[in-house]
This record gives C-alpha cells, sequence and structure tokens, in this order.
C-alpha cells in the first residue's frame, strides 16, 4: 500500500473531542450525553454544524442516524465509511465513541483541504443509542441499519419514564425521512472502519499505539433466579436454612470459575444482584443475579452456558431451592473483515506505528455492520484501560496515531486519485 498523502490535523481534531466534550460536561471530567436528550440534540447540533462546514452532505433516517458523505469520482461505486456514536453512559467520558466520529471528520476534512479525490463515495456514520443507557436495546442505530433489530421495535422502545424513542426523535428534530438500511440508491458499504479507544488494558500494558481487531467477543447475558424461604435469622438453625444468597454467592465464585476455564478470552461477570426481602436480621428467600458471558466463539459460549447450568442444577439438587436461568440476550462472535485488518496493519506500518492483534471484549456498531459491509476497527490505547467513567483519557499522539491509521485504510479502499 502506498504511504499515505496526507495526514491528520491533530490540533483540530483534539479540539474538536474538548469541544464536543463541553456538551454534557461533569464535574469530574466527564461527559452526560444520553440518547436522544437535549444535550444530545446539542451533540448532534455542533457535529452537523462541522460535517456542514466541511461541505459534506448531511442526511438523517428514520431511527436517527447520520451519515455525512462526500461523493467519489466513481458514481456507481459503493461508499467507504467510519463512524461511531455520540450518545454516553450516565457517567462516561470523553473518548468512548466520540472519537470514531471525530477522527472521521478530520479525515474527510482533510482531503476536501487537501483536494483529494477518492473513487468511492466516503461517508461519516452517527450511530444512535449506542449505549443502551436510556433505551434499550443497546446498538440500536446500527443494528436497525443492519437489519438486526426490528424498526418498529426500536421507535417503540421507552424509557424509565415511558417516553418513546420515535417521540424523543421528534422533541429533539432528528427524526429523518430516509429509510433505514442499505438501499439501491445507498447500497451496503465496500468497508467499514470505527476507531474507538480499546476500553481495556492491553495495548498500554504492551507499550503499543495501534490494535488490529480481529473480531468482537460473542455474548450471553443471563437472569438466575434463586427461590429459598424467609426466616428469622436467629432462631432457624445453619443446617436447615433455604438461604438464596448462600447459594447466589456459590454460583457468582462458579461464574468466575467458568471464565478462567476459558481463558484467555474468557469472560464471566455478574454485576447486578437483587435480594428479597433484602432486611438485616431475614434469611432471604429470594435472590436474583445477572449473568454475562463472552467468549471470541460459539463453541466455547457453549460450554460456558453449559457449566453454568451444570453447576445450578447440582447445587439446586443438595441444597433444595429452586434455581431458574433464563437466557436474554445474545450476540455471536464477529470476525471481522481480512481485507479490512490488513488495510489498518498495512496504514499503520506505512506510518512507522507498531500494530498487534486484539480481540474486542465490548460490543460495538462495528459489529452489526460487519453484517451488512465488510469491517474493521482500530484501536488506541486508553489510560489504565478505564471506560465508562468520568476519567476516561487517552493521550493526544495516540489519537492522532488513530486517526492516521484510519485516513491510510480508508484511502487504501476508497482509491485516492
Amino acid at each position: 500500500m502506498r504511504e499515505p498523502m496526507v495526514k491528520v490535523n491533530p490540533e483540530r481534531l483534539w479540539n474538536s473531542l474538548m469541544a464536543l466534550a463541553e456538551i454534557g460536561a461533569t464535574a469530574k471530567g466527564g461527559v452526560r450525553r444520553l440518547a436522544l436528550t437535549d444535550m444530545d440534540r446539542r451533540g448532534r447540533d455542533q457535529v452537523c454544524q462541522w460535517f456542514r462546514e466541511a461541505r459534506l452532505e448531511v442526511r438523517i433516517d428514520r431511527i436517527g442516524n447520520i451519515f455525512a458523505r462526500r461523493e467519489g469520482t466513481n458514481p456507481n461505486a459503493p461508499a467507504v465509511a467510519t463512524g461511531s456514536h455520540i450518545d454516553t453512559q450516565p457517567n462516561g467520558g470523553k473518548f468512548d465513541g466520540n472519537y470514531g466520529v471525530l477522527a472521521g471528520l478530520e479525515v474527510l476534512r482533510r482531503l476536501e483541504e487537501c483536494g483529494i479525490a477518492t473513487e468511492h463515495p466516503l461517508e461519516v456514520c452517527v450511530w444512535t443509542n449506542e449505549e443502551g443507557s436510556r433505551f434499550t436495546p443497546v446498538m440500536m442505530g446500527s443494528g436497525v441499519w443492519a437489519g438486526a433489530i426490528d424498526e418498529t421495535l426500536a421507535l417503540n422502545a421507552v424509557d424509565r419514564e415511558g417516553l418513546s424513542v420515535f417521540g424523543e426523535l421528534q422533541r429533539i428534530g432528528y427524526a429523518g425521512a430516509v429509510p433505514c438500511g442499505p438501499s439501491v440508491d445507498r447500497p451496503a458499504y465496500a468497508a467499514y472502519f470505527e476507531t474507538h479507544i480499546e476500553q481495556g488494558p492491553v495495548l498500554e500494558e504492551a507499550r503499543v499505539p495501534i490494535g488490529e481487531v480481529i473480531g468482537a467477543l460473542g455474548q450471553r447475558w443471563f437472569d438466575v433466579m434463586v427461590c429459598g424461604m424467609d426466616a428469622h435469622a436467629g432462631p432457624t438453625p445453619m443446617a436447615l436454612r433455604k438461604d438464596a444468597v448462600l447459594a447466589s454467592a456459590h454460583l457468582i465464585a462458579q461464574v468466575n470459575a467458568i471464565a478462567l476455564a476459558h481463558a484467555p478470552h474468557g469472560r464471566g461477570t455478574v454485576g447486578s444482584v437483587r435480594v428479597e426481602p433484602n432486611s438485616r436480621n431475614v434469611i432471604a428467600g429470594f435472590a436474583q443475579l445477572s449473568v454475562d458471558f463472552r467468549h471470541p466463539d460459539a463453541a466455547g459460549l457453549d460450554a460456558m452456558e453449559t457449566a453454568l447450568r451444570a453447576e445450578a442444577q447440582a447445587l439446586a439438587s443438595r441444597s433444595g431451592l429452586g434455581i431458574d436461568i433464563v437466557k436474554v440476550s445474545e450476540f455471536v462472535p464477529c470476525a471481522f473483515d481480512c481485507r479490512c485488518r490488513q488495510a489498518v496493519a498495512d496504514s499503520a506500518a506505512a506510518l512507522g506505528l507498531q500494530s498487534m492483534p486484539i480481540v474486542s471484549g465490548a460490543g460495538h456498531d462495528a459489529v452489526y455492520l460487519a453484517r451488512r459491509s465488510p469491517a474493521g476497527m482500530i484501536f488506541i490505547p486508553c489510560k489504565d484501560g478505564i471506560s465508562h467513567n468520568e476519567i476516561e483519557d487517552a493521550l493526544p499522539e495516540h489519537i492522532e496515531a488513530g486517526a492516521n491509521v484510519l485516513l491510510g485504510a480508508m484511502l487504501a479502499i476508497a482509491k485516492a486519485q
């Protein structure tokens, strides 16, 4: 691959990130900009203003996804795209999602400034409700675009106050008229790249600035209900108790053990526990816990689920408690496109940047895009591997490096002229 003909403007990219971070800024230096709130509207308005200032065509689809397009010399060629999201967690950071959108904007800004034409059109995508903090399901906009989430179901989703996605899109002015998904005049992408902070510690630990993301872990989420019997904490002998919390503690330890047995990429997390009656001097008769399993292949997920169900059955048999496991969500493992991965590796090498293959432990919009278009991701380090946190941070030199790798990868497929 030829060396990139142009590089991004690092100061402008950094300043754009900091300006967007002011919209919904928190006292600890983070960002609270939940999907389809007034802050999200302000963020969208700012990004769309930057798109138009860069002379990009802006269109909005019915789920509120934003697309900014720079035309290519071949009107029949499918676009090469990049993007991410600008909604955040309730106590989110400056870089998660935002970096992917603004790195794409900076790439198109520089190509326009330098008068560099491409055969394929180029697009920057801003996907609606990736975080899923206010509305479920997560990765909603990209999921609807890819046909993985029903559009009507997504538009009718409501938050805790009963406000719907459709109603909030209308309220903030981002209920677009463009049909969702690829179409005859806007076919699936020739390639889609997403640039993102790693949200983990691997790159920082390895002192490598660029991650060539080979795929994303598959995920299975479960609710586990443990039914025992409420009883007084004093008069009830230990041997005669049906303690739902004690049984839950055993299962929590087993979730951890199951993940360790599937190293190095197996993950097991219990992130939520609900206890009833939740009283200090009552042996709990009911507990519900969430289980999040992740693994890079379906066979691994199958084995982890089988192990959990076997542990629960054995525990129920010896304790006399009722244990029920319900699968509530599943994301199949995703392997990214080999050509996209190679474009990332070649671009990093042309820039003299060290890179390494890496697996994404989190879900990203690129996972859904990969169902309709060749897709790849570029990771950069984040400080201490921390994300979904107000103290989330990244170094300016890594921000610049990832955007330059993106520029080179996009040009390799879009064919600069």
